[in-house]
């Protein structure tokens, strides 16, 4: 299979916040018709979870430039924590401690959440190249100098 190309990290930056923009549109347009359903923090809970598949699909094509895998995408769930946790305690504080509409809150924080879901989708979804003992040694490919002669040949 061909491999698909590497990213500088400026682009990916880019890349992930367009993608972020798009993932938090599709979550607000889940967000406000369950709002009149829902109290806030459940309206909000369910279009986050509505929201996840389609942000492990867009990072890992668009922001990344990888192939997705099953175990891609089942730890992917686990860089949403992050981002859940933040825009969480966010959603809280800027509702509970400013005041903030709660139809205008999970926007901002939202915000505020990007860096810290940044670092750790990278960690997942681009895991950094392997070191050590076992990267060190060259593969088959990698020898130096024509294959060994088989018995029988010339060499």
């Amino acid at each position: 299979m061909r491999e698909l190309p590497t990213l500088r990290p400026g682009g990916q930056i880019v890349r992930f916040a367009a993608v972020g923009g798009v993932n938090t549109v599709t979550f607000y347009a889940c967000y406000l018709p369950l709002h009149r359903l829902l109290p806030y923090f459940a309206a909000y809970t369910a279009a986050f979870a509505a929201s996840l598949a389609g942000a492990f699909f867009l990072h890992t094509y668009v922001t990344y430039r990888t192939r997705p895998t099953w175990t891609k995408f089942l730890l992917f769930p686990l860089t949403q924590v992050t981002n859940y946790s933040v825009q969480s305690a966010g959603l809280v504080a800027l509702v509970g401690w400013c005041g903030l509409d709660t139809a205008v809150a999970p926007l901002v924080a939202a915000l505020c959440a990007l860096p810290f879901t940044y670092l750790v989708s990278r960690r997942i979804l681009r895991p950094p190249a392997r070191t050590g003992p076992a990267a060190a040694r060259p593969g088959p490919s990698a020898q130096a100098g024509p294959p060994p002669a088989r018995s029988g040949e010339a060499a």
